[in-house]
């Protein structure tokens, strides 16, 4: 039971922490389905027993670790939004949000490639506890979206909550395939967005400013 000492466990936030950010690593890595708890106590350093003074269970971890990487994901995202000129256009918002996401999820976070990587495996019991994260995130895009289409740079023919899912579906797929063996974050973010800009864009709408580039590489995964 969570709360109650077990011997081997050392107390304080930053065991707690240090379990969670080697769940984190497990669940990135391994999936829902192979993630256990001895490989987790390894990677936090303690005996498997000491994982429960602060988490009653596998599936409370995880779902705590999903929770963690649900808002990291988000917060990140609604970040690069906020730090963009108030002039820039809808679709270069949509290619900010692009290269954030990827960044995030491949380079940056641990929790938010378990996210992307194991929310379609989780129970429904933890799905559920994430639902309202989960929507806020599906918000976020679905506004990005509608504002492209308000100012006139999206086909028109376009089921707009299909094209997001679809863009969702594919940004969220991507650590399943993606290394840097592959090719650089840089060209995958490109590689992206310029699908995202022909794809959903009306010929010659909603085209990059001449200095744009991506800035995902460079920074520490944590």
């Amino acid at each position: 039971m969570a709360g109650q000492r077990r011997d081997g466990a050392d107390s304080g936030p930053d065991t707690r922490a240090r379990i969670l950010a080697a769940a984190a690593k497990v669940l990135s890595t391994k999936g829902y389905s192979e993630t256990r708890l001895a490989d987790i106590a390894v990677l936090a350093e303690l005996r498997a027993p000491a994982v429960y003074y602060y988490f009653a269970s596998r599936d409370e971890l995880i779902a705590e670790v999903m929770a963690v990487g649900q808002h990291r994901l988000r917060s990140h995202v609604e970040s690069a939004l906020a730090a963009l000129p108030a002039e820039t256009g809808p679709m270069d918002r949509i290619c900010a949000a692009i290269e954030a996401h990827l960044g995030v999820e491949l380079h940056l976070s641990d929790f938010a490639t378990a996210v992307t990587r194991n929310l379609g495996q989780l129970p429904d019991d933890i799905r559920d506890r994430l639902r309202a994260e989960s929507g806020a995130y599906n918000a976020l895009w679905r506004d990005l979206l509608d504002a492209a289409r308000a100012a006139g740079v999206v086909r028109p023919d376009l089921d707009l909550a299909a094209a997001r899912m679809l863009l969702m579906g594919a940004l969220n797929w991507t650590p399943e395939w993606w290394n840097p063996r592959v090719g650089p974050l840089t060209t995958l973010v490109v590689t992206a967005q310029c699908l995202v800009r022909h794809g959903l864009g009306l010929p010659g709408a909603g085209q990059p400013e001449p200095d744009a580039s991506p800035t995902t590489e460079g920074e520490n995964h944590a």
